[in-house]
C-alpha cells in the first residue's frame, strides 16, 4: 500500500497474514488469513520517493506549532484505536494483550513528546530548525506499534516528508498506525506507507539518493549494510543486543527471580531488551534452593494462544530462525576455561525447551546451565524464550563476562549493596541500566532507550530523549550562542583570547592578522564559552525528569571515548578549534589528524605556543586518508578510534566512509556550531539508569 494518490486499483500481489496462535494446519483444514496487504513494486517505490522529495502538500513549509497540533490529533486517534491495535497485534504478531497495551501508551508518548522537545530546544537556544528532507523509517516486528510510531512522529515533527516501511511481518499494524496520522489531517503525501517485500523494492528504497535520513531498528548486519550502501545518509539505528542480568550474593533472591522471569520471557523473549544471559555470582550459582526456585517459577509460566488470557507467553511470530533453532536444540561442550579454570565443562539443560506438538511457533522456555565464556550461547543474540546461565567469581568477574560481548543495549543488576551498584554503574557498557527491577519496558523520557557498541549504529542518540528529534533537522545559527555565567574563564578560552590579543595588532596598531581570522577567534571564544556553559548546565550531571517515589530514573552523558578530529584544507580556524575544544570539554581522548601536505594558517596556529597549549594532551597525527582508514579497522580497545569528527559532509572521502561502515563507526560530519547545546552532543553518548530503591514498598533510608 502507498498513499491514496498511489493506491493501485488493479490486481497486484498481496501478502496474507495468519494468526500465529493457530497452527497452519488442523483437522478442520487450513486456517483462514486474518489480514491481506497489497505489496508495492519497484515502480511504486520510485514514485513514492519522488513524491516525498517534491512535497506536493508543502508539509515542509508548515510551522512547528502547526505540526504539533496535527500530531496531537494523531495521538488522540491512537488512544481511540487502542482496542483495534491490541487486536491486530495479537492476530498478526502473536503479542499478548498485556504486552501490547503499554506499547500503545509508549507510542502516544512519542507523538506527544517529540514536537514538545523541539519547541523547548528552540526556546532554550537561538537556533533555527528546519526539515532535513526525506526520512525513511524501517521499524521491527517485535514492537510493531511503539517503535514505528516513534520514528514517524520524530521525522514528521521536524517537518520532513516520511516514507514508512513497516516490517513485512507486521504490515497490518503499519496500516493501522498510518491511518491514525492520516485521519488527524497529516497529508498522505507527507506520510507514505510503503509495504514492499525484501529484495529489489526495499533495496531500491533504502539505497535511493533522495533519502536524506534513515531510522532503522533491527539486525546489526542489516544496519551495517545500510551504512555501507548509503554512508551519506543520516542513519539512526538501534540494533541487536545480548543482554544480561547479574545477580550477586547481596541480592534479594526472591525479588531477583521475579524480575528475571519478566525480563527473559515476556513476549516469549522476543524483545531486543530481553535478558538472554543470567550471570550468577558463585554463591548464588551454587545455591541449589535458588536454582530450584528459579526453575519452578519459570515452569509456572503458561504458554499458549494469546486469546486465552491466562497464558503469559504467546507464540513466536514465526518458526525459529537458524541461530535460535541451534540454541534451542543443542548444547555446547566447554572448550575454553570456566570461571573456576576447569576446561572441558559442558553446558546442560536445567530446563529443556520444547515445542508444542501442534503449533511449531509455540515454545516452552528453556534454561541452559554452565554456559562458558566465548561460547555460542554467550555471544549470540537469541530472539526467543532461552536463558543462558553463567557463573562468575565476583561482581568484577561478572562485569567482564557481560562486557565481553560486542553488544551493549540493556543490562541489569540485582544487588542491595550500594557499593556494588556504584561499581557496576561505572564499569558496565550498556545504554540502559536497570538495578533491582526488570530490564524491559523503557518509558519515553523516563528511560530513553538506545545502546552502545554494536547495539547502536549512528550518533547513538536515544529514542525518547530530549535530543532524539533534533538529529532529523537542519540547524542554522545567525546570532551569538546561548551562554550563561561561569565560575571563571577556562584555560581553553584564555589560550584563544591570549593568541588573539597578542597577534591582533602591531606596535602602531596596524592589524597583523586579517580581520576574518580575528573574527574566527572571537567566534571560537564565544563557542567555547557556550560549550562550557552547556556542559555545566546540561551534560555534566545526572538528571531525573520525573522524581518518582521509590524509583530513580537518571539520565546522563558519557564521553564517547577517543575522538579523531580530521582536518581538511577547506576547514576554517573556528571549525578546527571548536572541535578540539568541545571534545576536550567532553573529557574525550582527542587526537588531531591531518594530511601530510596540509600547510595553512590553521597548522601554523597549532604549531605555535597557544596551539600547543590548546592541544595539550592531544595527539597529533600526520597521515593519508588511506592510513586513517586502516586505523578505523583497529579493534584493540586502547588504540581504536571511537568517533571521527569532520567539519562538513562533503569533506569525508569515500574510503573513510567504507572503512567506518565495516564496524559501524560513526562519522560526525555536521558543520561545527558555536551553540554548545548542540555541538557538545557530537562528543557525548547518552545513558539511562533506572533504580528501584524501594523493597516491597518500603523506602528504607529515603522514607520521608
Amino acid at each position: 500500500m502507498l498513499s491514496e494518490t498511489l493506491e493501485v486499483k488493479t490486481k497486484r500481489k498481496h501478502q496474507l497474514f495468519f494468526d500465529p496462535s493457530q497452527p497452519s494446519n488442523t483437522d478442520l483444514g487450513d486456517i483462514a488469513a486474518v489480514y491481506a496487504v497489497a505489496l508495492a513494486t519497484k515502480t511504486d517505490v520510485l514514485k513514492a520517493v519522488q513524491i516525498a522529495k517534491d512535497d506536493p502538500s508543502n508539509w515542509r513549509q508548515t510551522t512547528l506549532a502547526e505540526r504539533h497540533e496535527l500530531l496531537s490529533g494523531a495521538a488522540l486517534n491512537m488512544r481511540k484505536k487502542r482496542g483495534d491495535l491490541i487486536g491486530v497485534a495479537a492476530a498478526v504478531c502473536g503479542k499478548t494483550f498485556y504486552e501490547t497495551d503499554p506499547e500503545i501508551s509508549e507510542a502516544i508518548d512519542f507523538i506527544e513528546y517529540y514536537p514538545h522537545s523541539l519547541s523547548l530546544l528552540e526556546k532554550q537556544t537561538s537556533l533555527k530548525l528546519s526539515p532535513l528532507g526525506v526520512v525513511l523509517v524501517i521499524p521491527p516486528w517485535n514492537f510493531p506499534i511503539a517503535i514505528p510510531t516513534g520514528g514517524v512522529a520524530a521525522a514528521l515533527a521536524c517537518g520532513n516528508t516520511v516514507l514508512f516501511k513497516p516490517s513485512p511481518l507486521a504490515f497490518p499494524l503499519g496500516v493501522e498506525i498510518a491511518n491514525c496520522f492520516w485521519d488527524a489531517g497529516i497529508p498522505r503525501e507527507a506520510l507514505q506507507l510503503v509495504t514492499c517485500e525484501d529484495g529489489e523494492p526495499i533495496q531500491t528504497l533504502s539505497g535511493h539518493a533522495d533519502v536524506d535520513a534513515i531510522i532503522f531498528t533491527g539486525g546489526t548486519q542489516t544496519a551495517l549494510n545500510l551504512l555501507e550502501k548509503r554512508p551519506d545518509a543520516e542513519l539512526s539505528a538501534e540494533t541487536g543486543g545480548k543482554n544480561a542480568t547479574i545477580v550477586t550474593s547481596m541480592a534479594d533472591r526472591d525479588q531477583a527471580i521475579e524480575h528475571i522471569l519478566h525480563s527473559a520471557f515476556s513476549h516469549s523473549g522476543q524483545k531486543c531488551s530481553a535478558t538472554s544471559l543470567l550471570v550468577l555470582e558463585h554463591e548464588v550459582y551454587e545455591d541449589t534452593a535458588f536454582r530450584k526456585q528459579l526453575l519452578d517459577a519459570i515452569q509456572t509460566l503458561k504458554v499458549g494462544s494469546v486469546w486465552n488470557f491466562s497464558n503469559k507467553m504467546g507464540p513466536l511470530i514465526r518458526e525459529p530462525l537458524a541461530d535460535l533453532q541451534t540454541g534451542l536444540e543443542t548444547l555446547e561442550l566447554g572448550t575454553g576455561k570456566s570461571a573456576r579454570g576447569a576446561s572441558g565443562v559442558a553446558e546442560s539443560w536445567a530446563l529443556q525447551p520444547n515445542c508444542d506438538a501442534i503449533n511449531p511457533k509455540l515454545w516452552h522456555p528453556g534454561v541452559k546451565w554452565g554456559v562458558q565464556r566465548g561460547s555460542f550461547s554467550h555471544q549470540t543474540e537469541f530472539f526467543g524464550p532461552l536463558l543462558s546461565v553463567m557463573r562468575a567469581d565476583s561482581l568484577e568477574d561478572a562485569i567482564e563476562i557481560v562486557n565481553d560481548t560486542a553488544y551493549g543495549l540493556t543490562s541489569g543488576l540485582e544487588s542491595l549493596d550500594p557499593r556494588e551498584q556504584k561499581i557496576w554503574m561505572e564499569k558496565i557498557a550498556a545504554g540502559n541500566l536497570y538495578i533491582n527491577r526488570v530490564t524491559t519496558g523503557a518509558i519515553v523520557l523516563r528511560q530513553p532507550f538506545g545502546g552502545m557498541g554494536l547495539s547502536s549504529i549512528g550518533a547513538g542518540i536515544k529514542a525518547g530523549s530530549p535530543n532524539y528529534a533534533v538529529q532529523f533537522c537542519k540547524i542554522e545559527e545567525s546570532v551569538a550562542p546561548t551562554q550563561g555565567p561561569l565560575r571563571e574563564e577556562s584555560p581553553l578560552q584564555f589560550i584563544a583570547r591570549n593568541w588573539q590579543n597578542k597577534h591582533s595588532r602591531s606596535v602602531d596598531s596596524t592589524p597583523i592578522i586579517p580581520i576574518e581570522i580575528r573574527n574566527e577567534l572571537q567566534k571560537t571564544i564565544q563557542a567555547i564559552y557556550s560549550c562550557l556553559f552547556q556542559y555545566e548546565r546540561e551534560f555534566s550531571g545526572e538528571q531525573d525528569f520525573f522524581r518518582l517515589r521509590g524509583q530513580d530514573n537518571l539520565f546522563r552523558y558519557l564521553p564517547v571515548g577517543k575522538v579523531a578530529v580530521r582536518l581538511h584544507p577547506d576547514d576554517s580556524l573556528f571549525e578546527t578549534l571548536i572541535r578540539i575544544a568541545a571534545a576536550r570539554i567532553a573529557k574525550c581522548k582527542v587526537e588531531v589528524s591531518f594530511p601530510p601536505d596540509l600547510k595553512n594558517s590553521i597548522t601554523e596556529f597549532l604549531a605555535g605556543t597557544e596551539g600547543k597549549r590548546l592541544c595539550d594532551s592531544v595527539e597529533i597525527c600526520t597521515e593519508t586518508d588511506e592510513a586513517l582508514a586502516e586505523r578505523l579497522l583497529i579493534t584493540n580497545k586502547a588504540a581504536k578510534i571511537d568517533r571521527l569528527r569532520y567539519a562538513h559532509p562533503d569533506r569525508v572521502p569515500q574510503i573513510i566512509h567504507q572503512a567506518a561502515a565495516k564496524f559501524g563507526k560513526h562519522i560526525s560530519r555536521h558543520v561545527p556550531l558555536a551553540e554548545g547545546r548542540i555541538e557538545m552532543l557530537r562528543y557525548l553518548r547518552e545513558q539511562s539508569i533506572s533504580i528501584d530503591y524501594h523493597r516491597y514498598g518500603n523506602l528504607g533510608e529515603r522514607e520521608i
